[in-house]
């Protein structure tokens, strides 16, 4: 099997094609895109499980007084 050399690593006239933002390679950008993804669902699910969930009465109250705003 042959060695293929990163393609984030090559030098050449082509290297600012694989840069993004603020001179990141399109990889690392995408490492912090998925960090940040897995952070935000995490922080997603702990706000939702201390949030109790609404009974009838409070789900009709709701319906109700949006209708009257509306």
């Amino acid at each position: 099997m042959t060695d293929k050399p990163d393609p984030d690593k090559l030098k050449g006239p082509s290297t600012e094609l694989r840069t993004g933002p603020g001179g990141l390679t399109m990889r690392e950008l995408h490492e912090k895109v998925k960090k940040s993804h897995l952070r935000d669902q995490a922080a997603g699910k702990a706000r939702n499980q201390l949030a109790q969930p609404q009974n009838r009465w409070q789900r009709f109250v709701r319906y109700v007084w949006d209708k009257k705003k509306g």
